[in-house]
């Protein structure tokens, strides 16, 4: 009778709720499986990003003549300065969450306040930054053209500096309007028009002998290369565009289609179209993973306000939140680290 009592205890032990496997209540180990989840999704994006990468490689974007902007510091050439910024912030976030987390172990309500509030703080710069980001990757900063066979041709000077088309662009007399469902024929649509036409970057080209083209063409530095007497070469820090004789850049620009501005998830001024699309869904999707913390972070802030935390005498939600704030944070390394180092 007593063994049967016993076996029944310890069934009910078991299978009645409230054990915690491994030292882990049920709400963190629920946690845990949505974190292991996650970083499979973000590691199928993140190997697609490098497949697509190495296979277009030759037309793929640097990233230190993409982002190269910093606030209130327009014209300045700041490559990767505000990324690295950005970076700091977000981790200097999860230092912020741990004391949050520490505190909490001591049940000190007023430092846990005091690190989530900070916490909070660093996930808003954060979004608002890479809203910042998006909006200047969108907008564009030199402009380029594409011609019909699909290919880019950027505008450099002698020295092999880039140059705007707004710096030698003439403005003919002419006018065009924009496609429109309610103009055009079975609901047809147009993008917004570009700030100029082909024929007025044409114009403006042959109206300045020292513009050269660039191409997308990304070669190492190697002895072939040089052999090439129509290519100079400009160099960056390992590899280079190729930029075209002034011969041939009027026959590539004879070739032209449109005008690019930006970059959008059709077109891209600074390289392959592939960069634009995972750039905009791996770092918007990083990006709403980041928004939605600084939400729960709200919630649990408000909920250390009121004492919920203290009255339970645990602040274990404090650190649950907390596994999924590192958990972003290690992926925008490898974010940061894919995108923008590599």
């Amino acid at each position: 009778m007593g063994s049967t009592v016993t076996t029944a205890n310890s069934e009910e032990k078991t299978w009645g709720g409230g054990n915690e496997p491994m030292g882990a209540s049920y709400g963190k180990l629920m946690m845990w499986f949505f974190i292991i989840s996650d970083a499979l999704t973000f590691s199928g994006f993140l190997a697609a990003y490098g497949f697509s990468r190495f296979k277009f490689i030759e037309t793929w974007p640097l990233a230190e003549e993409v982002f190269t902007h910093f606030p209130f510091m327009h014209g300045v050439a700041a490559p990767m300065y505000y990324v690295a910024l950005m970076t700091f912030i977000l981790i200097f976030s999860s230092v912020t969450m741990v004391l949050a987390v520490d505190a909490g172990h001591h049940l000190n309500k007023a430092k846990v306040t005091f690190y989530m509030f900070l916490t909070i703080i660093g996930g808003l710069i954060f979004v608002g930054s890479q809203a910042w980001e998006w909006s200047n990757f969108i907008k564009g900063e030199y402009g380029a053209i594409e011609t019909k066979g699909g290919s880019l041709l950027q505008f450099v000077d002698k020295e092999g500096h880039r140059v705007k088309l707004e710096d030698f662009a003439v403005k003919l007399p002419q006018e065009r309007e924009q496609l429109t469902r309610n103009k055009g024929k079975w609901f047809m649509e147009e993008a917004a028009l570009p700030t100029y036409t082909v024929a007025e970057v044409q114009a403006g080209f042959k109206a300045h002998p020292d513009l050269l083209v660039r191409t997308e063409v990304i070669y190492e530095d190697d002895a072939e290369s040089k052999a090439d007497p129509k290519i100079n070469h400009e160099l960056t820090s390992i590899k280079h565009k190729t930029v075209l004789t002034r011969a041939e850049s009027e026959h590539r620009l004879a070739n032209a289609s449109l005008v690019v501005e930006g970059a959008n998830l059709k077109r891209n001024e600074y390289g392959s179209k592939l960069f634009a699309d995972f750039f905009f869904f791996i770092t918007g999707f990083h990006g709403f993973h980041v928004f939605s913390g600084v939400i729960i972070n709200i919630i649990i802030f408000f909920n250390v306000l009121l004492g919920t935390y203290e009255k339970r005498k645990s602040y274990e939600m404090v650190e649950k939140v907390g596994l999924y704030w590192h958990f972003v944070d290690l992926v925008w390394v490898f974010v940061f680290t894919v995108f923008y180092l590599v």
